[in-house]
């Protein structure tokens, strides 16, 4: 796509006009920024020096249509421009997946602050659970490329996604791709997983109904459901959690704002020695992190038959 040159004043008018039309000035502010090349520091910049030209990627019109889509009939602006920015890359996002919240980008920082010092230029194994648009499953073949990756996904759609973004992103690291549920795809590696995340799916089934239009209409259900009270996949996970990771390994999942607790019993009932709730940006426990006990493969027999 060319450059189109657009006065300050123009464009200006044109924001103003729109959010006077509907929507929120903050996506608005993103579509200028992921579509048009236009960040929130040029919008500053123009609003002192409203008179000068700036370049564009799309036209005013093309913008318009895009907004009016996402206004009018509540499409997620990631899918009109098909991506979406995530930690320091853009990911290619559709609604095929979840589309990654910025929240989420916290299970990796989590995830890191557990590995040992020497974890970085050794060998492991880390898998994603449920990648979904391959998000974490990018993320930790980017900063553990030496290890053997492992993203697993129940959806075709989905997984083919994941594919797209680490061929584009992470085409140096090791990594595989596995369709299933959960586990099972990783029988042959269990026992030598070091690092395991994932963010599954935990809405209580009688909340979806009560999501915005704008999820509930757009973003897969299989990605959002979680039964009837949003912890059946959890349970799934953490089932065979400690048969799956290597002796010291850890577990990290993300869960809805309420789950906390239980989430931690979860954990504390299938045999995990430690286990511990972190917050997400506003101070809410949204994350569990559990590590398997550090003995011999050779017990694992004595872990199944708790």
């Amino acid at each position: 796509m060319g450059v189109i040159r657009c006065k300050g004043t123009d464009l200006l008018m044109w924001r103003r006009e729109l959010i006077r039309q509907g929507g929120r000035p903050v996506d608005l502010d993103w579509l200028l920024s992921m579509a048009a090349d236009c960040s929130w520091g040029d919008l500053q910049k123009l609003r002192i020096c409203p008179d000068v030209e700036i370049e564009l990627s799309s036209s005013l019109q093309q913008l318009t249509d895009l907004w009016t889509q996402h206004r009018d009939q509540h499409i997620p602006l990631q899918h009109l421009v098909g991506i979406c920015p995530w930690r320091d890359f853009l990911l290619e996002v559709s609604s095929d997946a979840l589309i990654p919240r910025q929240e989420t980008e916290l299970l990796i920082d989590f995830a890191l602050q557990c590995l040992p010092d020497d974890a970085w230029n050794g060998q492991g194994a880390w898998a994603d659970l449920g990648t979904g648009s391959g998000a974490l499953a990018v993320a930790l073949a980017r900063v553990l490329p030496h290890w053997q990756g492992h993203a697993v996904d129940s959806s075709g759609k989905a997984l083919a996604l994941a594919e797209r973004n680490l061929i584009a992103l992470a085409s140096a690291s090791r990594w595989q791709l596995h369709l299933g549920s959960w586990w099972e795809p990783l029988k042959p590696w269990w026992g030598q997983l070091g690092l395991v995340l994932s963010n599954p799916p935990y809405i209580p089934t009688a909340v979806i109904k009560e999501l915005a239009p704008v999820v509930q209409d757009h973003e897969p259900h299989l990605a959002l459901c979680g039964g009837d009270d949003g912890l059946d996949p959890c349970r799934q996970i953490i089932r065979d959690a400690c048969k799956a990771l290597a002796p010291g390994g850890w577990l990290l999942l993300e869960h809805h704002h309420d789950q906390s607790e239980r989430v931690l019993e979860l954990l504390s009932d299938a045999g995990f020695e430690r286990t511990e709730a972190r917050d997400d940006l506003q101070g809410v426990p949204r994350f569990a992190l559990a590590q398997r006990s550090c003995q011999s493969i050779a017990s694992d027999q004595q872990i199944e038959e708790r």
